[in-house]
C-alpha cells in the first residue's frame, strides 16, 4: 500500500492534466468510484461537487462559530482563546478562505494534553487551534448532513437527537426481553489507531468534492506538537476536534452494518458497543467472531483485557449498570465506581487550602452536581444523593469555620445566627475542623437553609424534578 506522503503527493496532481478519455480515480481513497473527465466537468456543477462551497457558505460558517464559542475550551498551539477568534477572523477570513478554496490552507498541528482516565490510565486528547475548530465544525455539520440518514439507528454517539441515555434506555430493553448475555467490546485506542486509508475510502463513498476529501486527510495527517516538535501522524484522529466523532461514525458505521446483518440486538456508542443475546455460549461464539471483524476489516485493535461476555448485570454500560427489583423489573443504578468518582470530585473543590471564597466553592459544586445529577438521572440514587448532600454541607461548614480565623469572629458570627453565649462558646474550642463541624451548635445554624440562601442546589429536590 502507497505511503501517506506518497498519496498526499498524488492528490496535488492536476485533474486538466488528464486525458478526457481515461478514468480518473481518486488517488489515495481505496473503494472510491472512478469518474472520468467527461462526468467531472458536467458533475462537477451538481451539490455534491460544490460541498466546499457549502461549508463555506455564510449561514454554516456562522453557525460552527457559534458552537465553537459555546463550547470555549482551551488554545491551541498559537494560543489564540476562543474570545479573540470573531476579532481575527474579520481580519484574517479572506485569506483563511482564499487558501480552503484553492487547496493550499494547511491546519496548523494539534496541541497534546494528557488526562487521566476515571479507571486509570492516560487518554491522550489533540487541541486544535479555535481557528481549525471553527473549520473543522463546519466540514462536521455538512458531512453529519450527508452521513447521518444512513447509520444505524442502534448507533447513539455524537448523532443528532440522540443521547447516552437513548442507548442506555435501549440495552434496558434488551435485557427486559431476555437477552442477558453481553458481549462488551471495548476497541483499544480506538483515536490512535483509525487507518487514514481505509477511513477516507468510505469518507469518498459519499462525498465526491475532491478538495473537501484533501482538507479532511490534511486534518488527519496534521500531526501533533510536543515539546516544540512536530510530530506527523500516519495513523488515528485526534481525539478533541469536533472532526473527530463524525469520521468514527464513518468508519464504525461498517461494524453497524455487519451486526445488523447478522441479526444482532446491540448498542454502540462511539467505539463503546455491546451486544445482547440469550445464552452464554451464543455470546462467546459472537465475542469472537466480532473481534476478528473488527481486528482483520477495520484494521483497530480490540482490548482483550476490559472486553469480555458476561451477565448483563454485572456489566457498566456508559457509566450505568442494571439490577433486578423486588418486582422483577429492570432498573438502573450508578456503575461501579461512579459515586466514589464524584465524591473525590466534590472532595477537591472543597479543598480546605485553596485559597477560594465560599460563594465560588458553592459555584463550583453547583456546575459538578449539575451535571452529574442531569446525566444520570436515569439511575436509582436517592439514598447515594442524601448522604452526598449532608457530607457536603459538612465539608462546606469546615470551610465557613476557617474562613472566619479568629476565635473572637467565630464567637461574634455564632452569636448573629441565634446562638446563645454557652453554645458559641465552642469558638474557643482545640477540637479540629472535621469534628467541630459536625457539632449540634454548627449543625443548627449552618444547615440546610443557611446554604440554600448560600446559592447552594438542593440535590434531592433537583433529581426528583427531573426524574
Amino acid at each position: 500500500m502507497a505511503s501517506s506522503k506518497d498519496m498526499q503527493r498524488k492528490q496535488k496532481i492536476s485533474y486538466e492534466s488528464c486525458p478526457g478519455k481515461v478514468a480518473v480515480q481518486p488517488q489515495g481513497y481505496p473503494g472510491a468510484p472512478s469518474i472520468s473527465m467527461a462526468q467531472t466537468k458536467t458533475n462537477f456543477r451538481g451539490k455534491q461537487y460544490q460541498l466546499l462551497d457549502s461549508i463555506l457558505a455564510k449561514d454554516n460558517m456562522l453557525n460552527a462559530l457559534k458552537k465553537v464559542e459555546a463550547n470555549k475550551g482551551a488554545p491551541g498551539i498559537d494560543g489564540m482563546d476562543v474570545s479573540s477568534l470573531r476579532k481575527n477572523l474579520k481580519e484574517e477570513w479572506i485569506h483563511i478562505k482564499s487558501g480552503l478554496l484553492s487547496g493550499t490552507y494547511k491546519p496548523m498541528p494539534v496541541r497534546e494534553v494528557k488526562i487521566p482516565k476515571p479507571n486509570g490510565g492516560i487518554r491522550t486528547l489533540g487541541i486544535p487551534t479555535v481557528q481549525d475548530r471553527m473549520i473543522q465544525q463546519a466540514v462536521s455539520q455538512k458531512l453529519t448532513a450527508i452521513f447521518d440518514k444512513d447509520f444505524s439507528e442502534y448507533s447513539y454517539g455524537f448523532r443528532p437527537n440522540r443521547s447516552a441515555h437513548d442507548a442506555v434506555l435501549k440495552a434496558r430493553e434488551y435485557i427486559e426481553q431476555g437477552y442477558k448475555w453481553v458481549v462488551d467490546i471495548d476497541i483499544e485506542k480506538f483515536f490512535d489507531r483509525v487507518n487514514h486509508d481505509m477511513l477516507m475510502a468510505r469518507v469518498a463513498r459519499k462525498v465526491k468534492d475532491r478538495r473537501v476529501l484533501k482538507l479532511v486527510r490534511a486534518y488527519l495527517s496534521a500531526g501533533t506538537m510536543i515539546n516544540g516538535v512536530v510530530i506527523e501522524k500516519e495513523k488515528g484522529a485526534p481525539q478533541g476536534g469536533p472532526l473527530s466523532p463524525v469520521l468514527s461514525n464513518i468508519l464504525l458505521d461498517d461494524l453497524d452494518k455487519e451486526l445488523g446483518r447478522r441479526g444482532h440486538r446491540f448498542c454502540r456508542y462511539a467505539d463503546d458497543c455491546n451486544i445482547y443475546l440469550k445464552s452464554k455460549r451464543a455470546a462467546e461464539r459472537t465475542y469472537e467472531s466480532i473481534v476478528k471483524f473488527i481486528e482483520t476489516r477495520l484494521k483497530l485493535k480490540v482490548n482483550k483485557s476490559k472486553s469480555a461476555v458476561n451477565i448483563a448485570y454485572r456489566i457498566k454500560f456508559l457509566g450505568y449498570s442494571y439490577y433486578v427489583s423486588k418486582k422483577g423489573k429492570v432498573n438502573l443504578r450508578l456503575g461501579q465506581g461512579v459515586a466514589k468518582r464524584q465524591r473525590d470530585k466534590i472532595r477537591q473543590i472543597t479543598r480546605r487550602n485553596r485559597g477560594r471564597s465560599l460563594d465560588s466553592i458553592i459555584s463550583e459544586i453547583n456546575v459538578a452536581m449539575t451535571g452529574f445529577i442531569n446525566y444520570f438521572k436515569l439511575a436509582d440514587m436517592m439514598e447515594f444523593l442524601i448522604k452526598l448532600e449532608s457530607w457536603i454541607r459538612r465539608k462546606l461548614r469546615v470551610i465557613v469555620w476557617k474562613h472566619w480565623k479568629k476565635t473572637r469572629t467565630k464567637f461574634r458570627k455564632l452569636l448573629s445566627m441565634g446562638l446563645s453565649t454557652e453554645q458559641a462558646g465552642m469558638a474557643w474550642s482545640r477540637k479540629k475542623y472535621w469534628r467541630l463541624s459536625k457539632t449540634p451548635q454548627l449543625n443548627t445554624v449552618m444547615g440546610v437553609a443557611y446554604f440554600r440562601d448560600k446559592g447552594l442546589i438542593n440535590l434531592v429536590e433537583r433529581y426528583s424534578l427531573i426524574r
